[in-house]
């Protein structure tokens, strides 16, 4: 690591989060040396991802947490976790919708900063089964309806999914399946608990997978947006494969490696804030 002795809170957590996963486990006096903070800095910062569940502290140092594959962390903890990885994936993969488009979100906090990204798009139908995401769009509704502008011309359209909630704020379930079962999309983003060759998409909750494959049934394009720390994962239960998805979205985080395999199975990969060695621009 270079010197990171700047390097905001959020930041120095994801390097050290890299760190702990890349080699099984770290030692705080090794982590003060790379990162060139205190000892006290350091503790803090390990103390900060164990409360969010993605390393165990040992004597001297930390561990990455091995989780079950049914461990389903709630929307808040998952959202502390690569938030400018996530950001970035939401800026590269807003271009990918056109005005006037019907499209689908599923839950997931990529999805929802996605959403962000969104909201000046005109015309836009938008189904979706976060309550998060559906959160967004009629926050910026309802303010602008206070700002005295009234509706403003060319909103999207939001239709939430009823169905069961899930710790990640997602409706999933026979209610969300019959609604979504009915419809066609132009472009479906999802968000994802775990993607790998071998298992596809994956997620650790039974109920949410059979939502997610209904997504994936009715969309034109299949859009995944995932940080690097998805890949290799693997949930409960998978609902698509790879050769299923149009286009994976990620961050620079995601190994050279994972990319070569993910391109022998996708038609397009996409690493925000990248260019590619074939000179076409990762938007």
């Amino acid at each position: 690591m270079s010197d990171n002795q700047n390097l905001l809170a959020e930041q120095r957590r994801a390097l050290i989060l890299d760190e702990v996963r890349r080699r099984g486990g770290v030692r705080v006096n090794e982590l003060t040396r790379k990162l060139r903070v205190s000892d006290m800095t350091v503790r803090r910062d390990l103390d900060a991802l164990s409360r969010q569940g993605v390393v165990e502290k040992v004597h001297g140092g930390a561990v990455p947490v091995v989780e079950a594959s049914t461990h389903e962390p709630g929307f808040e903890a998952k959202s502390g976790l690569e938030q400018s990885a996530k950001e970035d994936i939401a800026r590269a993969a807003a271009p990918l919708v056109a005005p006037g488009s019907a499209i689908a979100l599923s839950g997931g906090t990529t999805t929802y900063a996605l959403a962000h990204h969104l909201l000046d798009v005109p015309d836009l139908t938008v189904v979706t089964n976060s309550v998060r995401v559906a959160d967004v769009f009629h926050s910026a509704q309802r303010a602008a309806a206070h700002g005295g502008s009234g509706q403003r011309p060319g909103a999207a359209t939001v239709v939430l999914t009823g169905g069961v909630r899930t710790p990640s704020d997602s409706l999933v379930g026979p209610v969300a399946d019959q609604a979504i079962r009915s419809l066609h999309f132009d472009v479906v983003f999802l968000g994802v608990h775990g993607i790998s060759v071998e298992a596809g998409l994956s997620t650790p909750n039974l109920a949410e997978a059979e939502t997610n494959r209904r997504f994936v049934r009715s969309a034109r394009r299949v859009v995944v947006v995932a940080d690097h720390t998805k890949w290799g994962t693997v949930g409960l239960s998978s609902f698509a494969s790879l050769d299923e998805v149009d286009t994976l979205v990620t961050d620079s985080g995601m190994p050279g490696g994972a990319r070569e395999e993910i391109r022998e199975h996708l038609s397009e990969l996409v690493v925000a804030g990248e260019r590619d060695a074939g000179g076409e621009a990762d938007i």
